[in-house]
């Protein structure tokens, strides 16, 4: 099983970050968190690196569900998803698979959970 869905698109940078935060809106995800993983290694170890942008997506109504199945889920929320710079003009989008993730945990309820995310999560992607 893999543990991401990923889609090409033809489009800058800045224009698929564009994109991929307005399609997680539609789906009721709102952006918590923004690493700039070009930014940061140039900072901390001065190498140079692609655009790669993590993105922690959340729906907080998801979110709320989760922890009451599982109060240490939060130790895997945000669900990540990647923006990230292939070649000019060619950035590959990815989001976590929660289904995956979630599988090392017993807990039927969080798996139903976990279900619908990725049904959005899908959602997304094939949206873009």
């Amino acid at each position: 099983m893999s543990y991401h869905f990923s889609k090409t698109l033809n489009l800058s940078f800045e224009e698929a970050i564009s994109k991929v935060t307005e399609e997680l809106k539609k789906e009721g995800f709102g952006i918590l968190t923004e690493i700039d993983v070009k930014t940061t290694l140039k900072k901390k170890l001065d190498v140079d690196f692609r655009n790669y942008r993590i993105l922690g997506a959340c729906n907080p109504h998801f979110a709320h569900q989760a922890l009451q199945a599982e109060d240490k889920i939060g130790t895997m929320l945000p669900c990540n998803v990647i923006v990230q710079e292939k070649a000019e003009g060619k950035v590959e989008v990815s989001a976590v698979d929660p289904v995956a993730s979630m599988k090392a945990i017993e807990n039927p309820k969080l798996g139903e959970i976990a279900q619908q995310v990725q049904a959005k999560l899908k959602k997304v992607i094939d949206s873009l």
